[in-house]
């Protein structure tokens, strides 16, 4: 019996090395590699650029005083609809003390003037009129009154001027600011209240209003060094404005800018485009949008899926099935890409399969 117990417990040890034995030479054994393939297919090549910009006006124009001094009303509001030589503002003046007291003074010289010489012509007329004086003389002293008087009326003008921006006898009034342009008020930086400064040759002047046509709008934007090359002027362009969905606006390309500027340590180079606008719908300057310039286009090219071409320095190939899991490298030529497809000039045919390259992202992509 004990026999029995011991040879169960012998043939049961070597019938447990036997079962791991083979079960390791199994997980030892390496699976065939089996290898995703994919086909050629016909569709279209689109390669394109995106820029990034915004929608801004073609014709803006910011709206400045002809005088200083304080706001002291407003006749518009943001979004008001404006025509040219329509009321902005009206500014009251704070006359500067010196200038003021320089106007005062001319105009107190020019009364003490006036009426010295009213004195003198008003007995010298009386002389004339009694035949006592000859006409030369009388209307040498007509000139004098013309001119004390002239002078006169200037230094009044001048003094309400310097103090209240207008003159009677003028009508002109340098307080109130005119529209310049016509169109919508898209800003109005001041309030009532707030001080303003007169556009001169100094300095650029405060800002009332920005009048711009949202008539007229266009697309400004950047495109990196690598792509202006292949633009030129007259491309159209689709643009898609984030804030208004499922809508895209056709555009036609008008300037590209002839020097580059850095922008986060990348070349760019501006653009502009025309925007196309459609009936019904108000487009806000300001906002952002994205241009979709069509550099190159093929209509039913044979084309690879990038993920199945391998690109070395000198040549392009792809590993092409002849039997099942058994490819032959063959090299071929490649036209335009779209970056997930790739025209494919000649070298393989639509109903080769052709081997995933490893470690190459693959999208089988879609055939028309």
């Amino acid at each position: 019996m004990k026999k029995i117990i011991v040879t169960i417990v012998v043939l049961g040890i070597l019938a447990l090395f036997v079962w791991t034995g083979v079960f390791l030479y199994r997980q030892s054994e390496q699976k065939p590699i089996v290898f995703e393939t994919g086909q050629p297919l016909i569709t279209n090549i689109i390669q394109k650029t995106i820029a990034t910009g915004s929608i801004v006006p073609k014709k803006q124009i910011a709206i400045k005083p002809r005088v200083s001094g304080i706001v002291e009303e407003l006749f518009v509001n943001p979004g008001d609809l404006v025509k040219t030589g329509q009321k902005i503002a009206e500014i009251k003046i704070i006359p500067n003390i010196v200038t003021l007291n320089d106007a005062e003074t001319q105009l107190d010289k020019a009364k003490i003037n006036y009426d010295a010489e009213k004195i003198v012509f008003d007995r010298e007329k009386q002389l004339y009129d009694q035949k006592v004086i000859a006409d030369a003389e009388y209307t040498q002293e007509v000139s004098k009154m013309d001119l004390a008087k002239a002078d006169l009326q200037s230094s009044t003008n001048n003094l309400q001027l310097v103090q209240n921006g207008a003159s009677k006898q003028s009508g002109q009034s340098s307080n109130i600011v005119y529209s310049t342009s016509e169109g919508m008020v898209l800003d109005v930086p001041v309030k009532k209240g707030s001080s303003v400064i007169e556009s001169n040759t100094f300095n650029d002047g405060t800002t009332i209003a920005d009048v711009a046509d949202m008539n007229q709008l266009m697309f400004q934007g950047n495109v990196d060094e690598s792509e202006v090359g292949k633009l030129k002027i007259g491309m159209p362009i689709n643009i898609v404005i984030a804030a208004i969905e499922n809508k895209t606006f056709h555009a036609t390309l008008e300037y590209i800018a002839p020097q580059g500027t850095t922008v986060q340590g990348a070349i760019q180079f501006e653009v502009r485009a025309t925007v196309k606008q459609e009936g019904g719908t108000f487009i806000r300057a300001g906002y952002s949008a994205n241009a979709e310039i069509v550099l190159a286009k093929k209509d039913s090219v044979l084309a690879l899926p990038e993920g199945l071409v391998v690109f070395k320095i000198d040549s392009t190939f792809v590993d092409v099935e002849t039997k099942p899991q058994t490819f032959v490298r063959t090299y071929i030529k490649t036209g335009l890409s779209d970056g997930v497809n790739i025209e494919i000039l000649h070298g393989i045919q639509l109903k080769d399969k052709i081997k995933k390259q490893e470690g190459i992202p693959f999208n089988p992509g879609t055939t028309n």
